[in-house]
């Protein structure tokens, strides 16, 4: 087994490989921007060091996080997600220095990363995939007469991308022209190429993930589907395990073919092969993402296994701990991104210092945070500052678990997407399950809701002005 981790990334997932490094006897090692100087991980580290006076630099600089693993003698490294975690030059530079990658390695990611060898690659294998183009555009006009042979609308993708940033949906010639160069501005800023690819859209689809975990010794299986279909601007918000959306032969149908694209790549570690499921219920590759998922915990609530402990030993070069025939769902979880946003102003991102901070609890209530009273939330980095995750037996239940739990969580100080999940759980078409990718943008309502204030924080406010007019 690995024995020490450098773990290049921050926030909640830091801290969720902090813990896993401990369950299993491992020493971790955090790193850390000065503007991260006071966040949970370093604390809960069994060692910290800075990498910088930039909130960004070190965190993205694959050599200087190399080179501090090496120096404080870790053997493994473990990315996170964001970050450098999809980068095959963090990989490639590990394997250099004789410390292992707690992922697939720099081919894969470089193959998996590029869209474009993807398709090829899923094609190759048998896997569906969404009508497009072969490879790369090579410019607007190129752009409009493959346009005109898929078919409108059409989805431009940038070809390194991900995390829904460098994808724009054109219904027409005249929005083709007009977010092509936008298309390959974000490109280029976000990913450093750029080349651009072209997919017919499909129009309203669900969007379905599957869990793989696969070893060196050739043995890859899933651990089901997850539903992200509530999402917003292909940020996702809400995701459940598994879809209460798939019959038993769809959900095992996915499960193979996920488990078809691993082995096709010889991938190891844990991936999750993403598919879109259209209305006239055929599925779809879209990308296979090379690393943790921020989901992840659902899929553990539902199976038993933990994810990153079972990156931790395929890492160490260990087979799996378990097989396919071993995995069973038990009951639905449900996760919750509680971002520092105002949903009723655009969801504009709301940083700043957490007043107070109670986290909810209860039976099959868990939450993934790096934030606690008092800290203050940087302006650096992205808005999610907690992971609320939910698991009940059957779906009423989860829904009703999840309604209990966001009442229960008191986060103050900040504006947070908590009160617009209450208004999607109390939506019949939620209740019902039905939904798919459109629902956050065909329900505007849903924003409109008044915040009732807490007695506490009443209480609170009351008693500052107070001391305020008296001068204290």
């Amino acid at each position: 087994m690995l024995t020490k981790i450098l773990i290049a990334n921050r926030g909640e997932i830091a801290v969720r490989i902090i813990r896993a490094c401990r369950e299993l006897g491992m020493r971790s090692v955090a790193v850390y921007s000065e503007a991260d100087r006071y966040a949970l991980h370093v604390k809960k580290a069994d060692e910290a060091y800075c990498i910088g006076a930039d909130p960004l630099a070190g965190y993205l600089n694959p050599q200087q996080l190399v080179n501090i693993a090496k120096s404080v003698g870790c053997d493994g490294l473990h990315p996170g997600y964001g970050f450098l975690s999809e980068n095959p030059l963090l990989a490639e530079i590990c394997a250099q220095q004789g410390i292992a990658f707690v992922g697939p390695d720099a081919e894969v990611i470089s193959k998996m990363g590029d869209k474009t060898e993807a398709r090829k690659s899923m094609i190759a294998a048998g896997v569906p995939v969404t009508p497009g183009t072969d490879g790369n555009l090579s410019g607007l006009d190129d752009a409009l007469i493959k346009a005109a042979e898929i078919g409108y609308p059409i989805m431009l993708k940038a070809t390194s991308g991900g995390g829904g940033r460098g994808i724009r949906r054109c219904d027409s010639d005249a929005e083709l022209r007009q977010n092509y160069e936008r298309v390959i501005s974000e490109a280029t800023k976000a990913f450093g190429r750029a080349d651009v690819f072209m997919e017919k859209c499909v129009v309203n689809p669900r969007h379905i993930e599957v869990q793989i975990l696969g070893d060196s010794f050739g043995d890859a299986i899933h651990l089901y589907e997850r539903d992200c279909s509530i999402q917003r601007r292909n940020q996702k918000l809400i995701e459940i395990a598994p879809s209460p959306q798939l019959s038993q032969e769809q959900r095992e149908y996915i499960g193979e073919l996920a488990v078809k694209a691993a082995k096709a790549v010889g991938y190891q570690n844990a991936g999750t092969v993403e598919f879109l499921l259209d209305s006239d219920d055929s599925f779809y590759f879209m990308e296979m993402n090379t690393r943790v998922q921020v989901e992840h915990t659902i899929t553990e609530e539902i199976t038993g296994v933990d994810i990153v402990q079972e990156q931790l030993r395929i890492a160490s070069g260990l087979p799996l701990s378990i097989k396919q025939e071993d995995v069973h769902i038990n009951g639905f979880a449900m996760q919750f991104r509680i971002n520092a946003e105002d949903p009723q102003n655009n969801f504009l991102p709301s940083f700043g210092r957490i007043s107070r901070y109670y986290a909810p609890g209860g039976p099959g209530v868990r939450t993934d945070t790096s934030i606690y009273t008092g800290y203050t939330l940087p302006p650096h980095y992205d808005s999610l500052c907690a992971k609320l995750v939910v698991w009940a037996q059957d779906w009423p239940r989860v829904v009703a678990r999840g309604q209990r739990a966001l009442d229960d969580m008191r986060l103050f100080g900040i504006k947070t997407t908590i009160p617009y999940y209450h208004q999607i759980l109390n939506s019949e078409d939620f209740k019902s399950a039905d939904f798919n990718t459109s629902f956050v943008d065909s329900h505007p309502e849903l924003t409109h809701y008044s915040l009732k204030r807490d007695p506490e924080e009443l209480a609170t406010a009351i008693a500052a002005a107070i001391a305020v007019h008296s001068g204290f």
